[in-house]
């Protein structure tokens, strides 16, 4: 009996010990066993694909779902990424929010976060053996590479930890301002992500979070989000 529930006991940890535990207020995106919540998108305008009728959506996500499992696997709660495929990207669209996550990249990859559906909080290869100083990997990970105008283009200071170790995000968007903290480094003050689809027009108002593979494999973990203004249904 004692051996049984000894077992039993066993079971029940091992059972929560890759379960998100999210700060207060928060929800995990990321639920550490499966792609559930998740479906893949690429580089492309939200517009477009929210204006698909509901059949053209769905088929659209089902390949996407795929696509997505030829190219990001679950590894002891980490989602892991071989740095191929569509981006993983929320079922759930947001408006103003607050995100955590972690992140661990290896040498030579290039990565991001897209808000709204839209690029970028940029992840580098910030040393000089990654090859891509001439575009500002230099300056390090957490700028809004994709804006056009200097402000937020490039992070306030380089906050990047070596390779093999985890970073962390802390990222507020409201409205079109969003300010980053890399690392608890402050990185990007209070500034507009452009519209990189149309910079003549607003950042639509909901759109969902993406996590971009491009070219080396990437690592997540602790995918946290609160919801600043009401939720909706989608």
């Amino acid at each position: 009996m004692k051996l049984l529930v000894i077992f039993s006991l066993f079971a029940v940890v091992l059972a929560h010990a890759g379960k998100p535990k999210p700060p207060a207020g928060f929800v995990a995106l990321f639920n550490g066993k499966n792609l559930d919540g998740w479906w893949g998108l690429k580089t492309e305008d939200p517009a477009k694909w929210m204006a698909l009728s509901p059949e053209e959506l769905a088929a659209k996500k089902k390949a996407s779902i795929v696509d997505i499992h030829k190219h990001w696997t679950v590894e002891d709660g980490v989602l892991v990424n071989d740095g191929k495929g569509l981006y993983l990207s929320t079922e759930k669209n947001y408006g103003d929010f607050e995100l955590q996550v972690d992140y661990k990249t290896v040498a030579k990859a290039d990565s991001g976060i897209y808000l709204r559906g839209v690029p970028q909080v940029q992840i580098w290869d910030y040393t000089k053996e990654g090859g891509k100083w001439k575009i500002g990997a230099d300056k390090g990970s957490g700028g809004l590479w994709n804006n056009k105008k200097p402000e937020g283009k490039n992070p306030l200071v380089l906050a990047d930890k070596p390779f093999g170790e985890w970073n962390s995000f802390r990222i507020v968007m409201k409205g079109e301002k969003v300010t980053i903290h890399l690392n608890d480094k402050l990185v990007v003050n209070n500034v507009r992500l452009e519209n990189y689809f149309n910079r003549a027009i607003p950042l639509p108002k909901r759109g969902p979070i993406e996590l971009q593979t491009h070219g080396g494999e990437i690592r997540w973990k602790n995918i946290y989000l609160k919801e600043l203004s009401a939720p909706n249904s989608d």
